[in-house]
């Protein structure tokens, strides 16, 4: 009897400790918003090949951040499988946050794509301003056509991996 409560003792104690490490890896990766609810991860090069095909869509994606919102942490950009590509990941002010550290991080994002297009005087402004930021000079009248932009719009992202 003895026997069989030590057994029982040490299947409890064995059951806890593989508790514990599954409670490990879930904290060492850091959940935003809602998390993740797909599991397939579409490329940004296929979306961005055909953004017709993914617009209105909720895709989840993969990649290194390369960017964030430096004023309230509202956006990243996350790296596509294709050098030099990248899609903005974009929730309302203070539903998220993300911090400068995720940068170079790996992070996995899930949300709805969606293809943004542009009028003349709208893209106007958007290129004064980001001339502006980067301290260059700017000619409205360079722009001859309103941009179109791609982005996700948000649900939950999860960083997979810090910087280290």
């Amino acid at each position: 009897m003895r026997w069989l409560m030590l057994v029982a003792l040490l299947f409890v104690l064995v059951g806890c400790g593989s508790d514990k490490a599954e409670e490990t890896t879930v904290e060492a990766a850091k959940t935003f918003g809602d998390g993740i609810t797909l599991t397939e991860v579409t490329p940004i090069s296929e979306m961005f090949a055909d953004p017709e095909k993914f617009d209105g869509q909720t895709v989840l994606v993969e990649g290194a951040a390369v960017a964030v919102c430096e004023h309230r942490g509202c956006w990243f950009s996350i790296a596509s499988d294709v050098e030099g590509e990248s899609l903005r990941f974009k929730v309302e002010d203070g539903v998220m946050v993300f911090t400068p550290d995720i940068v170079g991080g790996i992070m996995r994002a899930e949300g709805i794509f969606t293809v943004n297009t542009l009028d003349l005087e709208t893209t106007r402004k958007i290129c004064a301003h980001n001339a502006e930021e980067a301290g260059e000079e700017f000619d409205p009248e360079s722009v001859t056509e309103g941009m179109t932009y791609n982005q996700i719009s948000g649900s939950g992202a999860i960083l997979l991996k810090a910087v280290e």
